[in-house]
């Protein structure tokens, strides 16, 4: 199984943040298959790739350390495939998420960690 995570802190109060989130992943041709105010699980849907290959993407807003101007969040982007070449599939929509929400309009981003 391939799994990508990564850390954001960014600027926006958590409160706004999970609308916006959900937002990005469906411009990034996810679908939003269940979300709380601190939780969004999406999934890539079935059409373009093998059903190995599908990745599953899971957002946690960390409301405990969140500021009325900053707001801590992580990723974790997986699928059933394994990861037996360093650009593989799930490697590559984990860049491709990755970079949309460092370049999103909506935030400015403090810190981007990828573990």
């Amino acid at each position: 199984m391939a799994r990508y995570t990564c850390s954001f802190i960014v600027s926006v109060p958590s409160d706004h943040l999970q609308p916006l989130l959900v937002e990005l992943l469906q411009d990034c041709q996810l679908d939003i298959q269940y979300h709380t105010a601190d939780y969004i699980i999406a999934r890539e849907v079935p059409g373009n790739v093998s059903f190995s290959k599908l990745i599953t993407v899971e957002v946690l807003i960390d409301k405990s350390k969140s500021t009325e101007t900053e707001t801590r969040m992580s990723i974790v982007i997986k699928n059933q495939e394994l990861p037996l070449h360093l650009d593989n599939y799930c490697r590559q929509m984990f860049e491709f998420i990755k970079q949309s929400i460092e370049s999103s309009r909506h935030w400015h981003l403090i810190e981007s960690l990828a573990g």
